[in-house]
């Protein structure tokens, strides 16, 4: 990082109108070359002023030019704003130029698109956007976008995040946080160390500025874009959100604003109600096995949908409401099993997660509204922790899955909210066995019936299949099994194991020409059911680091049976593969007609060095070429 004291004069310059500047920033072919490359449009100016007049009184505005060079570049024009009750737009508007910089279009207020900013899923909403109704005729094109935001809610300042997507370069963006109000400002910057960046941090006043990024390209099993990206992220001490004021420097003030203003007093349930979960817990003295009754009870008599109106968005709706409509969020959903587990005497907690598919820790460091995205449920089990997105119907109890797995979360405790961790499926738990009986035909056929164990990880990955018609089953076979012509499918049988949080598939099927006939031998590849092609692109130069998310282990077994006039005349020889990133074995043995060929695949989680990715590229290269090895079998003359 790199400061410059005389950066707040620097920033009055840039302050000045754009055109005042230089109107070669609405001509495409002004931007540097390097800033091209890989691009689908460049940011030319971006220019954020949060403003914090009072408590509850903050001006967000925004100037924002861009060029689009293509289709996948319109998304990063991002001419739209939200508004609601507490947040007012005062001024907006956007000017459309060509690629000479000549004026095409200008977009008034009245011109902008008003919508809802939520779907038809949401229960109700204040929450609006307006959003530029421009579709390109050629490209590039340059969008000039302009906004002012009056806001009650200081509680939610903007985090900067200067890099916002993958091939979008940056010529300058700017940020700027001024305290006017003396609410306090506390700040947090990440991942400051590999970018230049100009920075000026005093009493009351916060500037950020970088210029000139070249477009990031992706690169398979990279770390998510926010992993390695700056961003600051700043937060208020004193704060309001609709009518609610706030004051907290650190995750344990935070929790307890959040428990005494958001939470207190909204864990009454109906008298019918509490009789209802004493009755189905009365002969329980397991506070776990309570716990599961109170869950399932849920599960079975509500519905999620989103509640997004005013402190609603932050805050849980009653419990006797959600006991009332039978519907809620995730917040109204976990508080009012929260409140049911009191009722029977199990001790729980609500909590904060920034839920997704990729893993994302709160920063434990840094308290601050913006970060979390949904509400879990954690019960307290010894020394660990049972966790529940009660937002689910069909999870079982206490597995959360990779929606809000191995991450860190803030949990709400009164006087005493912790960081927490919620669980971590570790490589092996990721579990998958695959064991068939198969018959192999004479005219190149072949029938089989597998049985499919998952659990983990994977066991997340699978289970859903059981909810799905006929037809989706199908087509999810021939997908899995998309290596295999002339599938057919003639059976199968889901058993979902809730309380091991197993997933059994049974399947028979058949395959016409399978083995390949030549000159009187049958050809095949053993590996039949749960062969990995997979292997990574090739770099020639990677820039990025290599992360393996989430690790899995599958076990195969495959009994073959083998024509009476056949005879084995070559197998896959045994194989054995082990390094840091896991294990592979093949394994094949012959019983007079009876080949057994067995497999491991072990894929180790981990983070690791841009230096090391053509090893584990070399590795499943590897996986793919054993997995694809043959059988031949010869005809007895």
């Amino acid at each position: 990082m790199r400061t410059r004291f005389l950066l707040l004069l620097w920033f009055v310059i840039v302050s000045l109108p754009v055109m005042a500047q230089d109107e070669k920033l609405f001509q495409s072919y002004t931007i540097p070359s390097d800033l091209k490359e890989n691009a689908n449009a460049v940011i030319r100016f971006n220019k954020i002023e949060v403003i914090i007049d009072l408590q509850d009184e903050m001006k967000i505005n925004l100037r924002r030019i861009v060029t689009v060079f293509n289709e996948l570049g319109n998304k990063d024009v991002q001419a739209i704003v939200g508004y609601d009750k507490n947040r007012k737009i005062k001024k907006i508007q956007a000017v459309i130029f060509d690629q000479n910089g000549k004026e095409i279009k200008k977009i008034k207020k009245s011109d902008f698109i008003d919508h809802s900013a939520v779907d038809g899923g949401t229960l109700y909403s204040d929450s609006r956007v307006l959003f530029m109704p421009y579709t390109p005729i050629q490209y590039p094109y340059t969008v000039d976008f302009y906004f002012e935001i009056e806001s009650k809610n200081t509680a939610d300042i903007p985090t900067w995040r200067p890099i916002e997507s993958y091939y979008l370069g940056i010529e300058n963006s700017s940020y700027s946080v001024i305290d006017k109000g003396n609410v306090g400002l506390r700040y947090n910057e990440v991942n400051f160390n590999d970018f230049i960046i100009d920075s000026e941090a005093k009493e009351g006043v916060l500037i950020y500025a970088i210029n000139n990024i070249s477009a990031i390209k992706p690169e398979e099993h990279s770390p998510s874009l926010s992993a390695f990206t700056p961003k600051v992220m700043i937060a208020a001490n004193k704060f309001h959100f609709d009518g609610v004021y706030g004051e907290a420097k650190d995750w344990n003030e935070f929790g307890d604003w959040i428990f005494d203003s958001l939470l207190l007093g909204r864990n009454q349930v109906s008298e019918k109600t509490k009789a209802h979960v004493l009755d189905i817990t009365s002969n329980i003295t397991d506070p776990i096995e309570k716990a599961r009754k109170v869950y399932e009870f849920v599960q079975n008599n509500t519905r999620y949908i989103s509640v997004q109106v005013g402190i609603g968005g932050i805050q849980p709706i009653s419990a006797l409401d959600v006991d009332n409509l039978k519907y809620g969020d995730c917040k109204g959903l976990t508080n009012y099993t929260q409140a049911l587990l009191k009722i029977v005497g199990v001790e729980s907690f609500y909590t904060i997660v920034e839920a997704g598919n990729e893993i994302e820790d709160l920063d434990e460091n840094f308290a601050s509204l913006e970060q979390g995205n949904h509400i879990i449920l954690g019960i307290p089990n010894d020394d660990s922790m049972v966790w529940l997105d009660c937002t689910s119907q069909i999870h079982p109890f206490g597995f959360i899955g990779d929606f809000t797995d191995s991450r860190k979360v803030f949990q709400i405790r009164p006087n005493n909210s912790l960081i927490l961790k919620t669980t971590v499926y570790e490589n092996e738990q990721n579990y998958q066995q695959t064991k068939a009986s198969i018959i192999i035909n004479s005219d190149a056929s072949v029938n089989a019936e597998i049985e499919i164990k998952s659990k983990g990880i994977q066991y997340d990955d699978k289970f859903i299949i059981e909810k799905e018609s006929q037809d989706n089953v199908l087509k999810y076979y021939k997908g899995y099994w998309n290596y295999i012509n002339n599938l057919n499918i003639e059976s199968y049988i889901f058993n979902n194991n809730n309380i091991e949080v197993e997933f059994i598939e049974k399947v028979t099927l058949k395959v016409n020409d399978y083995s390949s006939i030549n000159n009187g031998r049958l050809i095949f590849a053993p590996n039949i059911f749960n062969r990995n092609n997979y292997v990574p692109d090739r770099y020639r130069t990677r820039n990025l680091p290599l992360l393996i998310q989430r690790g899995f282990f599958d076990e195969d077994e495959f009994h073959f049976t083998i024509p009476n006039n056949y005879n084995v005349e070559a197998v896959p020889e045994n194989t054995s593969i082990t390094n840091k990133f896991g294990e592979y074995a093949i394994n094949t043995k012959i019983n007079e007609n009876e080949i057994i060929f067995t497999r491991k695949l072990l894929i180790k989680k981990g983070n690791y060095s841009k230096d090391e990715y053509e090893e584990y590229r070399s590795f499943r290269k590897e996986i793919s070429k054993f997995d694809s090895s043959i059988i031949i079998l010869k005809k007895q003359n």
